[in-house]
């Protein structure tokens, strides 16, 4: 039987950081308020000109070092974004273009901030099914871009970045299972409306965000979807070696290693340095835990996220 195993992992930063401290000067906020309600310190920009897919090509070129393997060997690249270079093409065939790779399928994943883990789950599924045999997977955005710097209740969460994974075909599990939703009724909670209409855009082009609403539906919704993965499994809490979740909320995280009996040395947070980077936290702060020696070979990591949409998943990976 063939299975899917992550070998690789990379992540990129942009250079230029804002602190709350910088905010404060900016918008009706202080350091305290934003760290009491979400954890968050600072977080990273694009410079201009920068864009999404050139984050992606950072962190994919470290992913493909770390995981050994060069252009010749991907035939699949899945790029999970909310703020693509251009309405088309997909970000993941600039990205393609500008790796090198010239063979393979190419394509975007937008499910905001669960695109990483919807992505993840796509590829699992071509490799499983046969149809790719080394896959880049990627979460990268730009989602300052689409911030109103006068809504101190979004502009202070988010944050710029990427992170990739190389999945490769093997006969020992990586990805022992995942469990996705989607709920369409609640789209009204968290949305960027706008659009192109002949040249003018329609719709506000910044985010909105109905904090208290979103927080109490992600709790909620990610505590079922990791009990219903581990049933699918015939696992228990124990069997959890290390949660890295969405980084978008400390309270929201906390909420979730409680209900797993999970001590915080145990998550992986980056949510104080990076902010909400949506699809892109996950690899993010996976590849941080990597790279710091923390997350070892035969361990249960659990990956688990909830954006707008509604939608929400959960995957487990044996390192």
């Amino acid at each position: 039987m063939t299975y899917s195993r992550i070998i690789g992992t990379g992540s990129y930063l942009p250079e230029k950081v804002l602190t709350n401290h910088d905010l404060e000067k900016i918008v009706d906020t202080t350091h305290e308020w934003i760290v009491t309600r979400s954890g968050i310190s600072e977080r990273h920009l694009v410079a201009e000109g920068e864009l999404t897919s050139d984050l992606a090509l950072q962190a994919s070129r470290r992913a493909m070092e770390a995981a050994g393997v060069t252009a010749e060997d991907i035939d699949l690249i899945i790029v999970a974004t909310t703020t693509p270079d251009q309405v088309f093409p997909s970000t993941a065939c600039i990205l393609q273009d500008k790796l090198g790779v010239r063979q393979g399928v190419a394509f975007d994943v937008q499910a905001v901030c669960s695109g990483f883990i919807y992505a993840l789950n796509t590829a699992d599924l071509y490799i499983r099914g046969g149809q790719a045999r080394t896959a880049l997977v990627v979460g990268a955005e730009a989602l300052t871009r689409l911030l109103d710097w006068t809504d101190r209740s979004t502009c202070v969460l988010f944050g710029d970045g990427a992170g990739a994974v190389v999945l490769q075909a093997s006969e020992q599990p990586g990805i022992l299972g995942a469990k996705l939703h989607a709920d369409g009724r609640h789209r009204g909670m968290l949305k960027a409306e706008a659009r192109i209409n002949n040249g003018q855009i329609e719709g506000s082009p910044y985010m909105y965000m109905d904090g208290q609403a979103v927080f109490k539906f992600a709790v909620k919704v990610l505590a079922e979807v990791v009990d219903e993965l581990l049933a699918d499994l015939n696992l228990g809490y124990a069997d959890i070696n290390w949660l890295v979740p969405h980084q978008a909320n400390i309270r929201i995280i906390e909420a979730t290693a409680k209900k797993l009996g999970m001590g915080m040395d145990k998550v992986v947070l980056t949510v104080g340095e990076h902010g909400n980077t949506s699809a892109a936290s996950i690899p993010l702060a996976l590849d941080t835990a990597v790279r710091a020696g923390r997350i070892q070979p035969g361990q249960n990591v659990l990956l688990e996220a909830v954006g707008g949409g509604f939608v929400w998943g959960a995957v487990l990976v044996k390192w």
